[in-house]
């Protein structure tokens, strides 16, 4: 299913909360996650709701709750939290859920870039942040970089690789 940019950052924030709470995420919870107005949130919602991505709860503690469409269509599992990694940004150390990393061009090492998919809002970052991503846990591979993009509707940070590094093993 193809997704515009921010139906898939409405989707993916939907899952995230509702992932975190496991309760029905509100539509103002939304609007203010994505910094967008509730109304359209709204409708949004009711289009989402017309392709089975979404199901409203009513009542006074609902709100909105992804359906299995829903993950399938973000390429997500229901219940799999990816693989959580240590992450410094901007020297501070956070411990976050990353579904992927994908590294786009290795072949020059000043050249070198790579994409970091999460399974949570990407939000807090900004272009010309320093992150540090790693170790992941069977290569104990640690990347060092700088946001160089943000695609808030895939939960991805595009790095600008300044290090790879992993430890020998014998």
């Amino acid at each position: 299913m193809d997704l515009t940019s921010s139906q898939r950052e409405i989707l993916n924030t939907l899952v995230n909360g509702y992932e975190d709470a496991d309760s029905p995420m509100p539509a103002t919870a939304i609007a203010e996650t994505c910094d967008r107005h509730v109304g359209t949130i709204r409708n949004l919602m009711q289009m989402m709701k017309s392709l089975d991505l979404v199901e409203g709860v009513p009542g006074s503690e609902g709100g909105y709750v992804p359906t299995d469409a829903a993950y399938e269509a973000l390429g997500r599992d229901r219940g799999d939290d990816g693989e959580t990694l240590g992450m410094a940004h901007e020297y501070d150390r956070v411990d976050v859920a990353v579904e992927a990393i994908d590294f786009t061009n290795v072949h020059h090492p000043e050249k070198c870039t790579a994409k970091v998919t999460f399974r949570e809002s990407v939000a807090r970052f900004s272009v010309g942040d320093a992150v540090v991503v790693g170790p992941t846990p069977n290569s104990g591979l640690v990347i060092a970089g700088e946001v160089e993009a943000i695609d808030e509707g895939r939960n991805q940070l595009h790095l600008d690789v300044a290090s790879l590094e992993a430890p020998l093993r014998g």
